[in-house]
C-alpha cells in the first residue's frame, strides 16, 4: 500500500539508505552547503573509546550522486554549535575536552583550578601535566594545557597603578588514587617547576577536589569549514570553552555563542560572545551576562537586536532557571517573557521552528519533556504570533502521541515536517515514534504523512535538500530493548522523505537565475513554467543538532510577472529577515510542487 501512487499522493514516502561500511559516521550535527552536499560532524561520536584514541571524524555526503568521503577534524567537535557565515562558510565552535565520568567510576580526586598571574609584563604557557602542589605537599596535574595572560595594569589620574591579576581556570585530578587526593579545604597551590619572582606571581586557587561525578567539559576551539576548499581552517578561539553552545547568526552576520558546559563542566551562567567574521575572532561580551540551558533555540527576529528565545533546549541546567520563553534585546540586555505555553515545564528536548514564511514571525514548538532523565513528554504543539505588540503562545493541534527530540522541518510549500522522536528518554522501553506529520501554518492543521522506519531520538537531526525531499539521520538511544537491558547503538541509517507534493505531477523548472542578488533587489528568474508559479521561496539551509536547528528559514519573494515572461522576485530589505550567506531559491506552483532549488548568495 503504502508504494501505491494513490497512497504516495496523500501521505509521501520514506527510503532508507545505508552508506558503505567505511563512510559511515555517527551523525551528531548535519549541515546542508552550498554546494548542496551534506557536511556530517561525529567529533568522536558519543563514544569514549573513539574519544581517548583522537578519532574524530566527519563525513561528506552527496545526496545528489550517493558519494561520500571522509573529512580530516582536527579537534573534537562532537557537540559544539555552528551557523553559517556570510560567505558560506560554516563556523563550528565549542566540543568536547573530556568526557563524563559517573559517580563511582572516578579514580582520581579532581576539581576546578583558578590560576592567577600578578605580573603584568608576561603571560606563559602551561603544558598538560602541568603540576599544582597542595600546602599540606599533595600534588594535582591539570588535564588540558592552557595559557595565563599577563595581568592587567592601570594607571588612574593622579598616576597611581593598580595591578589586577589575570585568571583562568583548568581542571586537576590528583596525582594520588582514591580517597588521598580529596579534600575540602580552599587553598593556594604552588606551580611545579617555577622559581623566584614567577613563583610569587602565579599560582593557583582551588576551593577543594572531589571524588564526585564529573560532567563533559567543552573547548574554545573554532573552525571554519570552507564548502569549497572542503576543509576546516582554524580561527580565534572562543573566550570560553563550551559543550553544548548555541550559535545564531545576526543581520550584520556576525555570530552570537550563548550557553554551554566549560572545562570544568559548569554550564556557564550567561558569558555570551560574539564572533566577527571579519577579523575572525570572538569579542566577550560581558553587557550581554544572560543566562541560558544549554543548545537553547534562539531565533533573529523581525526586529532589530531582539532574538526570541522558544524555551526549547537539550539539556543541562536546572529546572527553574532559564526554561521560560521570551524575547531577548539586545540592546539593554532585557527579556520579555511570553507567557501562554501548555506543558510549560516540558520544553526540554522539544523541536521549534519559524512556522511559514519568516515575515509572518509565527513560530510553533513542538513536543518536549521533563528535564534530565525524565520519562515525562507532551503531544503539545504551541503558535506563537511575534509581530503581535504583546505575543502569547496559544494552542495548536496536537500530536498523536507525546514525543521528545522531534525533528521540525520547513518545507517550500510552507508547510512543516514534524518526524521522529520518543515518548521517553533517549528512547527508553523501545519507545521511538514512527510517526510523522505535515503541520499547515495558515489552517493551523496537522495532517498525517507517512510512517518512517528509522527511530530517531537523541543526536538526530532533519535537514531540506534541494530536490525537495528531507534527510533524517542520527539517533542515540540508550538501549535496544524494551526491557532496557541491552546497549542501545547509535543509528548510521540515513532515511529520506519524499513529500506528497512531489507525487502530484512534474517540478517547475529554474531554467535561469541570478547566483548574487542584494537585500532590497528585484532578481529576474526564468522558467518555462512560469504561467504556473504560485510562489517563490528563499530557505536557509539547515546546521541542525540535537533536533535543534537554528538556522532554517523561509523567506517569501513578491513575484512580478513580466511581460517577457520572466518573474521578476523580490527580495526584503530587511536584514533581520534576510541574514546574509547562501539560500535556496524555490519556485512553488499552484499544486503545491517544488522546483529544484538554485542556490542564491545574499550579499
Amino acid at each position: 500500500m503504502i508504494n501505491s501512487q494513490e497512497y504516495k499522493v496523500q501521505y509521501g514516502k520514506w527510503d532508507v539508505i545505508e552508506l558503505p561500511a567505511e563512510q559511515r559516521v555517527n551523525a551528531i550535527h548535519a549541515a546542508l552547503l552550498p554546494t548542496g552536499k551534506l557536511l556530517l560532524i561525529a567529533g568522536s561520536g558519543n563514544d569514549q573509546q573513539h574519544f581517548d584514541a583522537g578519532t574524530f571524524e566527519t563525513l561528506l555526503y552527496d545526496p545528489a550522486t550517493g558519494q561520500s568521503r571522509k573529512i580530516v577534524t582536527p579537534s573534537d567537535l562532537f557537540c559544539g554549535g555552528h551557523a553559517y557565515l556570510p560567505d558560506g562558510k560554516l563556523l563550528v565552535a565549542g566540543g568536547t575536552q573530556r568526557y563524563e565520568l559517573l559517580e563511582g567510576a572516578v579514580t582520581h580526586a579532581a576539581g576546578a583550578m583558578r590560576v592567577k598571574n600578578e605580573f603584568p609584563d608576561a603571560g606563559r604557557d602551561f603544558p598538560k601535566g602541568t603540576e599544582f602542589i597542595a600546602p599540606d605537599g599533595r600534588t594535582y596535574r591539570a588535564t588540558n594545557a592552557f595559557t595565563l595572560p599577563p595581568a592587567k595594569k592601570t594607571n588612574d589620574r593622579r598616576g597611581a597603578v593598580t595591578v589586577t591579576a589575570s585568571e583562568t581556570t583548568v581542571w586537576v585530578e590528583s596525582a594520588d588514587v582514591g580517597p588521598a587526593g580529596v579534600t575540602d579545604q580552599p587553598a593556594q597551590y604552588a606551580i611545579a617547576g617555577l622559581e623566584g619572582p614567577d613563583a610569587d606571581n602565579m599560582y593557583g586557587l582551588a576551593e577543594g577536589m572531589t571524588l564526585e561525578k564529573q560532567d563533559f567539559q567543552g573547548i574554545a576551539d573554532s573552525y571554519e569549514f570552507d564548502p569549497f576548499t572542503e576543509e576546516y581552517v582554524r580561527v580565534g578561539d572562543m573566550a570560553h570553552k563550551r559543550w553544548y553552545p548555541t550559535l545564531t547568526g545576526l543581520p550584520d552576520g556576525s555570530v552570537l555563542s550563548v550557553s554551554g558546559l566549560d572545562g570544568t563542566g559548569t554550564i556557564l551562567p550567561g558569558q555570551n560572545e560574539i564572533y566577527d567574521p571579519a577579523t575572525k575572532t570572538w569579542t566577550e561580551r560581558p553587557e550581554l551576562f544572560r543566562y541560558f540551558p544549554t543548545y537553547p533555540a534562539l531565533f533573529q527576529t523581525a526586529r532589530p537586536d531582539v532574538l526570541f528565545y522558544s524555551g526549547a533546549n537539550a539539556g543541562y541546567g536546572p529546572a527553574d532557571q532559564g526554561r521560560v520563553p521570551g524575547l531577548w534585546d539586545l540592546s539593554d540586555n532585557s527579556f520579555a517573557p511570553v507567557p501562554g505555553m501548555r506543558d510549560e515545564a516540558l520544553l526540554e528536548t522539544s523541536g521549534s521552528a519559524w512556522a511559514g514564511p519568516v515575515q509572518n514571525q509565527k513560530m510553533i514548538v513542538v513536543g518536549g519533556g521533563g528535564v534530565g532523565e525524565s520519562p515525562l513528554s507532551t503531544a503539545r504543539i504551541d503558535v506563537v504570533d511575534l509581530n503581535r505588540p504583546d505575543p502569547v503562545f496559544t494552542a495548536g493541534p496536537d500530536l498523536p502521541e507525546p514525543v521528545r527530540y522531534p525533528n521540525v522541518v520547513q518545507l517550500p510549500d510552507d508547510d512543516l515536517l514534524i518526524t521522529g522522536g520518543s515518548r521517553d528518554y533517549r528512547a527508553k522501553g523501545n519507545s521511538h515514534v514512527l510517526r510523522a506529520g505535515l503541520y499547515d501554518p495558515d489552517t493551523n492543521s496537522l495532517r498525517a504523512a507517512a510512517d518512517p522506519t528509522v527511530g530517531r531520538d537523541y543526536h538526530s537531526a532533519g535537514v531540506l535538500l534541494p530536490n525537495g525531499q528531507v534527510m533524517t539521520l542520527g539517533g542515540d538511544p540508550l538501549f535496544a530493548d524494551k526491557d532496557d537491558t541491552k546497549d542501545g547503538k547509535f543509528e548510521q541509517r540515513l532515511e529520506i522523505y519524499t513529500p506528497p507534493y512531489l507525487f502530484h505531477g512534474p517540478q517547475p523548472v529554474i531554467s535561469d537565475a541570478p547566483g548574487q542578488v542584494a537585500r532590497g533587489e528585484s532578481m529576474t528568474v526564468s522558467s518555462p513554467d512560469a504561467s504556473r508559479i504560485a510562489q517563490a521561496r528563499l530557505i536557509r539551509p539547515s546546521a541542525a543538532t540535537h533536533a535543534t536547528d537554528v538556522e532554517q528559514r523561509s523567506i517569501a519573494l513578491d513575484i512580478d510577472r513580466r511581460p517577457d515572461g520572466t518573474l521578476g522576485l523580490a527580495v526584503p530589505p530587511e536584514p533581520t529577515l534576510v541574514p546574509p550567506g547562501y539560500y535556496m531559491l524555490f519556485l512553488v506552483d499552484g499544486a503545491g510542487t517544488p522546483s529544484v532549488a538554485r542556490w542564491v548568495h545574499v550579499a
